[in-house]
């Protein structure tokens, strides 16, 4: 799996600034990945967003949505344990 250090740049078309937080892990076809995004310039500076994302083996993101497969739940929990703020994140997505 490529070395994908946090934090480092991201850029889209409404703003960029940085990856804070990442939980990814090696899956079957690819690399699933959850990124904590930080936005320093654009129409979106000063939010705070989850991208979810898929890498390929050479570490590009794939242009298809992201699959999690059943046996891939435990390992991507682990990781996300290890980022507090896009675990915090998540836990808001889901809460009644």
């Amino acid at each position: 799996m490529p070395d994908r250090r946090v934090p480092r740049a991201f850029n889209l078309p409404w703003g960029s600034g940085q990856i804070t937080e990442e939980a990814h892990i090696e899956g079957g076809l690819h690399q699933p990945a959850l990124q904590l995004l930080k936005y320093e310039l654009g129409e979106k500076k000063g939010q705070t967003a989850i991208r979810f994302a898929a890498f390929d083996d050479e570490g590009h993101m794939e242009q298809r949505p992201l699959i999690v497969n059943e046996r891939e739940v435990a390992a991507l929990r682990r990781e996300i344990a290890r980022s507090p703020r896009l675990k915090a994140l998540l836990k808001r997505l889901v809460e009644d």
